[in-house]
Parts: structure tokens; C-alpha cells; sequence
């Protein structure tokens, strides 16, 4: 299973040169399975970028965490869709007031499209996400109701031994103390228990959370909290706020590993998701749980490779 990121931002695009190296589009993560099969999470305007990379990828499926504008704005750019032999699958959440379709329609369509979604060329499908298990070529997919506003989910993809669970908006620490909850009283522990890779929101320092609760985001002790609830053995920070510049986020960071090793864990487990950086997980299974077991390749640090490089070749030291 390789996963490449294609946006990273949460909220809304933040484009300039002070995000150039984390990068400023909106929540999109490329999964390509072992069989080729490739599932894009999330259609903000990372998928954009995504969409020129395919070419003629004849099939592809497309998982909506909700449907807010930061996590959809890229459908109507993402040029698979206007390919008459592509066939798109979009899942997302349930809701009793329409169906997927009719509520993304409301997007792609006047005053806000200059197309509308039964105009797209393509062959698209759109099917609410059940909250039970369900098969995407060689994967098992799971998804489950998170804590956010409005229908949200997270979704879990297992190939083989190896599994990715991601939760890009989520505030699990708004009803209690983390630390205290019972596991079954702990928004998505079900979903990311034991996951090789964890991408979880973590848009606010903890000083800005206070003015935040409520909001649907998970500030850092909580989403490095909720990481070592799950037991994950790997952890990629997401959903960063827009107002954040890079020198911010590459302190961020370094905040984010030094906290992890108070809580027990190796510093490179956690880190922060940057666009166009690439990870392939693989290789023999490791226990769940064990500070710095490897997971697949590495992710080097900021500023250490540009946004087109592999990461072919770079093992991580365990």
C-alpha cells in the first residue's frame, strides 16, 4: 500500500510563499493499493494535482470524510472526471436530508459550478459509506461516525497486515479527558485501534484550542493522546490551520515528536503531513505498539527532500 499526500490544509487553500513547504491545498490523500487500485481521501483541492498525475487511470474511488467545502472544493477539478472512460466511485456519509448525490450536486452545479454533475463525461457513481466493512479491490474498508460537525466519518483501509486510518477532522476530546475515557467511550477507537498509520487532525496548538472548542478540531495533546490511546504505530499531524507558516508547523513538529517521547514513544513516529510527500507501507509485520518499529520507509524530515522525491530507498533507523 503506497500513500502519497496532496493537500494537507485544513479549512481553506492556503496558498503563498509562507506555506510553500508544507503546502497549501485541502485535505487529499492518494492511496495506491498493491493491485494498482487507487483510492483518493478526500477531494479538497489537493485532488486537483492528484487528477494530472492519473492520466487514464481507467477506475478510481473516491472516499468523502463529510462534505465540507475544504474536503470537496477540488471535485470539479479533478480532470479524471471529464475522461468519458473513467469510472469514478465517490462514497461519503449518510444523511437524512438527500442523498450523496443530491447534496454534492448542490456544489457542482449554478450559481457556484459552470457544470453540473449530470453533465460530467465520466462514469460516477455515488454511494453512501456503510458503516460496516466492504471491499475496494485487494482492501478491506471501514468507516464509522466520528466527532465533527455535521455527518463525518473516518475511514480505516487494510491490505495484508498492514492498515491506514484516517481521521482528518475530529475532536475526540470534547465530551471528557482523554486519558480517562474508557476506550469505548472514545470517538474513532474502534476505527484506529492498532492502525501501521494514523493521519489525524491536530490543527491547533493547545493554546489556541481554548478558542476553538467546539469547532470540530482536535488541538496537539489531544490528537497525540488519542495516537497513544489507539496504540498507532505510526502518526502523520493533519489538517493544519491555515494562519500556521511553515517555520511554525517545522516548530510544530519538533513540539509535537518531543511530547510523544514524554509519552513513551520513539520521536520519528510522529510527524507532520506534507504535500507531495510519499510513504509505502510494507515489509515484515512488527507488534503493534512498539516505540519505533519501523512502518515501511521513512519520512524525512522538512526541507530534507523537494516535492516530487521518493522515498524509494529510505529506510528508517530503527
Amino acid at each position: 500500500m503506497n500513500v502519497k499526500v496532496w493537500g494537507a490544509r485544513g479549512s481553506v487553500p492556503a496558498p503563498g510563499p509562507e506555506t510553500v513547504r508544507y503546502g497549501g491545498n485541502t485535505s487529499c490523500v492518494q492511496v495506491t493499493l498493491d493491485d494498482g487500485t487507487v483510492i483518493a481521501l478526500d477531494a479538497g483541492t489537493g485532488i486537483r494535482s492528484l487528477g494530472l498525475a492519473l492520466n487514464e487511470t481507467p477506475e478510481i474511488h473516491i472516499l468523502l470524510t463529510h462534505l465540507h467545502l475544504d474536503h470537496i472544493q477540488g471535485l470539479m477539478f479533478f480532470a479524471p472526471a471529464f475522461h468519458p472512460r473513467t469510472q469514478i466511485t465517490i462514497w461519503g456519509p449518510e444523511s437524512p436530508e438527500a442523498s450523496l448525490e443530491n447534496r454534492i450536486a448542490r456544489y457542482i452545479s449554478a450559481p457556484l459550478s459552470p457544470v453540473e454533475v449530470r453533465e460530467l463525461p465520466c462514469d460516477v457513481s455515488f454511494l453512501e459509506s456503510p458503516e460496516t466493512e466492504w471491499e475496494i479491490g485487494g482492501a478491506t474498508i471501514q468507516a464509522a461516525s466520528v466527532t465533527h460537525r455535521g455527518p463525518t466519518l473516518g475511514y480505516r483501509i487494510t491490505e495484508g497486515d498492514q492498515s491506514l486510518c484516517y481521521i482528518p477532522d475530529h475532536e475526540p476530546a470534547l465530551a471528557a479527558p482523554l486519558e480517562t475515557l474508557e476506550p469505548e467511550w472514545i470517538s474513532g477507537h474502534g476505527l484506529a485501534a492498532d492502525a501501521s498509520l494514523l493521519i489525524h487532525d491536530c490543527q491547533y496548538a493547545d493554546d489556541e484550542y481554548p478558542e476553538h472548542v467546539g469547532w470540530g478540531h482536535s488541538a496537539m495533546s489531544h490528537a497525540l493522546t488519542f495516537a497513544q490511546r489507539v496504540r498507532a504505530r505510526r502518526t502523520l499531524l493533519f489538517h493544519h490551520d491555515p494562519l500556521h507558516t511553515d517555520d511554525r508547523l517545522d516548530r510544530f513538529e519538533v513540539e509535537a515528536q518531543n511530547r510523544w517521547v514524554e509519552l513513551g514513544g520513539h520521536p520519528e513516529d510522529v510527524q507532520l503531513a506534507v504535500e507531495r510527500r510519499e510513504l509505502a507501507l510494507g515489509g515484515p509485520a512488527v507488534p503493534a505498539g512498539v516505540a519505533g518499529a519501523p512502518v515501511g520507509r521513512a519520512l524525512p524530515a522538512p526541507g530534507e527532500m523537494n516535492n516530487g522525491d521518493s522515498l524509494a530507498g529510505n529506510a528508517r533507523p530503527t
